[in-house]
């Protein structure tokens, strides 16, 4: 169970910040508005529902493998 965890990991790790990179393209490529990307921290983003969906799902997916990689450290 442990193996299975620690190869898990990395791959929601990466996995979830390709899937948040992806949406971050699809937001560009639908309004070729790059200068929102780029200045993250202020909220000028407007996702439509299917960019908000892949985007929450590969933020999920990061959230999961750190959760993993703590239990992995507290366990060991």
């Amino acid at each position: 169970m442990m193996y299975f965890l620690a190869v898990l990991e990395p791959i929601l790790f990466w996995g979830g910040l390709i899937v948040f990179l992806i949406s971050l393209g699809m937001y560009a490529g639908r309004t070729k508005d790059v200068k929102s990307i780029l200045q993250f921290w202020q909220p000028t983003i407007v996702f439509n529902p299917l960019e908000n969906k892949v985007n929450r799902i590969g933020l999920a997916m990061m959230i999961v493998a750190v959760v993993i990689r703590v239990t992995l450290f507290v366990m060991l």
